[in-house]
């Protein structure tokens, strides 16, 4: 109970979102939505990276399971050419929505910008595991994008 207001969270049935509810003097209202349903979540993240292809990134696959953004640059990255580097992409998964992050492999550094909540979902190197989606956690994937992109943008490669 805070200031008044009592919070439970209930489990939408019909369409996979978790709700918070308060209740406040016999008037309830929706404070936060979390989006469990991974198509949901799939599409959310898709509709962020999609203005990145036309700030020089690409992409090979759009279909309603997988999207990916790709430089098509040609570089030289540790002494070997390349042309094409992978910036980011999703797929859902079984049990998540995997969000693949290149830059973070690429700059493990990177990592201590991170917010501790979305850091716990690194898995490997650079692959995010994402069962449910709140606008907090979106704002740090919309951060983490924007500083990825910085960091290309800087290196020459895209």
């Amino acid at each position: 109970m805070v200031a008044g207001l009592v919070f439970f969270g209930k489990q939408n049935s019909a369409n996979n979102v978790v709700q918070v509810v308060a209740f406040q003097t016999g008037f309830n209202r929706i404070i936060m939505a979390v989006k469990t349903d991974f198509i949901e979540i799939f599409q959310t993240i898709r509709a962020v990276l999609q203005p990145y292809a036309t700030l020089g990134f690409s992409n090979r696959i759009n279909s309603e399971v997988t999207y990916d953004l790709w430089s098509d640059k040609n570089v030289e990255i540790e002494g070997q050419k390349r042309n094409e580097i992978y910036f980011a992409g999703l797929m859902i998964k079984k049990s998540h929505v995997g969000f693949y992050y290149m830059p973070v492999y690429a700059e493990p550094e990177m990592k201590k910008i991170f917010d501790p909540s979305l850091l716990k979902l690194l898995k490997g190197k650079s692959c995010f595991h994402l069962k449910k989606l709140d606008d907090e956690l979106l704002g740090h994937i919309e951060s983490a994008l924007a500083e990825g992109y910085r960091l290309y943008k800087e290196k020459g490669w895209v």
